[in-house]
């Protein structure tokens, strides 16, 4: 996330502002049970997501899913070349194609 010391001392002293010195102990607690929650969380979900798809599941980088560089690569990528039309060579007294619908 790249919180440096700077920031995380600006932190602290802006909870204590808020909260007080006497509730800030509990609330790091709260903190620390909800990210540990979390982690399980995301755990569990892993763990089920391996299960169910098997093999399959080693093979999925969840990275490659990040909308933003999805659109970066569409975005940036060079243009695919348009598709060049077929040119025949008619035969001498050959009738060129003739399409009746067209404009």
């Amino acid at each position: 996330m790249g919180l440096g010391w700077a920031e995380m001392m600006a932190i602290a002293v802006v909870a204590i502002l808020l909260f007080g010195p006497d509730r800030l102990p509990g609330l790091a607690r709260q903190a620390a049970q909800f990210v540990r929650t979390v982690r399980q969380m995301a755990d569990t979900a892993k763990s089920e997501l391996s299960r169910e798809l098997g093999d399959d599941f080693k093979d999925l980088n969840l990275r490659d899913l990040d909308p933003r560089a999805a659109v970066r690569d569409v975005m940036f990528s060079d243009p695919t070349p348009p598709p060049v039309p077929s040119v025949r060579i008619l035969r001498p007294g050959e009738v060129p194609p003739f399409d009746s619908e067209a404009t």
